[in-house]
């Protein structure tokens, strides 16, 4: 125990949990051999110190550590940076590029977010973990590595695998040696332990006396389901240490900074439900769209037969206009977006031939970036759970705020 204990004050691990202290023993146990390690977990627990502790206690320690957020990198570069590409490989390539397999040549590199790499990555991955082969992108030459490969997800890996999002083979690859972290809610001991140290280092940073909580205070604090982990309770001691101005904190005051756990927020829905509720609505959107498209065609073409046939209007086409503008009342619930403006008459029972139409100024395009914005406004910013309410990777999001200049 004075082994790991250490580990704990070199690394800055708070609590005693035993199920916390197995995961430091194990990662203490494999971090000698060059196996390979998956880290599981919920997001903000904390995962990111594992291979950390791996790589110092390692005989690789002397060489380089490369962490790479494989969820925060676009699709369409990831293997660039991992495995580096030629000149000229494609468009922007100006120079040969090394990658990230290639610095960390005698090294660690940690793969954080591995769950969220396209499958094509995913086998160049596998390769490496077999043999130490890859080749960069646009080069026909094998080139050879030797790196520690500790991987970390949030996942469901075996749901995932099901799906057919991970490949099963590099699963087991990955997951030589798993280390599993708690969540902060089956630690109830350590909690106010992290209270304390998140409340002494934001004391220091805004040079201000250190927030304390009373006994009702803690023991609220302790039956709290934190769906963000530590990094939900480091904000919250934040916002405490930097709005209140007493720094006895009770529980009413305290209660007011725990969001409600029967709320629906995106933050605590469970992934599933999110994502086939937003699904769902997505396609009803697009299949209205869609059939309004279709009514414009069919518009248009009752439009120029109107012209060529003097106004000469049948009753069937009088039901198709009378629809279309409802169809686009309804959707728009604006006038200002779709306009049909008649010469004479108002009403639809009089001549046709110089009604004027407008191109409605709404489109897919445009109402998918008004969805990007208000899911990233909804959920503060935090761009992993947009993507889990928007029902699409992390990556892809990224991808579309650039496209969209969000």
């Amino acid at each position: 125990m004075e082994e790991i204990q250490h580990i704990k004050q070199r690394f800055g691990i708070i609590g005693n949990n035993e199920k916390l202290n197995r995961s430091l023993q194990k990662a203490v146990r494999v971090a000698p051999t060059d196996i390979s390690v998956l880290v599981t977990g919920e997001s903000g627990v904390g995962k990111e110190s594992i291979p950390k502790i791996i790589h110092a206690l390692s005989h690789r320690k002397h060489n380089k550590y490369i962490a790479v957020n494989c969820g925060a990198i676009p699709e369409g570069t990831i293997d660039s940076e991992l495995f580096g590409h030629e000149k000229g490989a494609f468009t922007g390539a100006t120079q040969t590029r090394e990658g990230f397999f290639g610095a960390a040549d005698g090294g660690t590199i940690f793969l954080d977010e591995v769950g969220e790499l396209p499958l094509s990555t995913q086998v160049r991955l596998l390769r490496v973990l077999e043999n130490g082969e890859f080749m960069k992108v646009g080069s026909s030459k094998v080139q050879k590595t030797d790196v520690r490969i500790v991987a970390a997800t949030n996942l469901d890996m075996p749901n995932a695998i099901q799906k057919g999002k991970f490949r099963e083979d590099l699963f087991y690859r990955l997951s030589t040696i798993e280390i599993n972290l708690p969540p902060l809610r089956e630690r109830k001991g350590d909690i106010h332990l992290l209270f304390r140290k998140f409340a002494s280092d934001f004391a220091q940073k805004y040079k201000m006396p250190t927030v304390r909580l009373t006994d009702d205070a803690i023991d609220l604090l302790q039956k709290y389901s934190f769906k963000g982990n530590i990094r939900q309770l480091r904000n919250i001691t934040e916002q405490l240490s930097v709005i209140e101005q007493s720094r006895s904190i009770n529980a009413i005051v305290l209660k007011e900074y725990l969001p409600s756990t029967n709320a629906n927020l995106p933050s605590i829905i469970t992934q599933n439900n999110t994502q086939a509720n937003f699904a769902h609505e997505r396609e009803i959107f697009y299949k209205i769209m869609l059939d309004m498209r279709s009514d414009i065609n069919d518009l248009k073409k009752l439009t120029l037969d109107l012209m060529e046939n003097n106004g000469q209007v049948k009753e069937t086409n009088e039901h198709l206009i009378r629809k279309i503008y409802n169809d686009f009342e309804e959707a728009t619930n604006s006038k200002n977006e779709v306009e049909i403006l008649t010469t004479n008459n108002e009403t639809f029972n009089d001549n046709y031939q110089d009604t004027e139409i407008i191109e409605p100024s709404i489109s897919l395009q445009e109402k998918e970036e008004e969805m990007i914005k208000k899911s990233l406004e909804r959920n503060n910013g935090k761009r992993k759970l947009a993507a889990q309410e928007l029902g699409i990777s992390e990556r892809t999001l990224y991808r579309k705020i650039k496209q969209y200049d969000l």
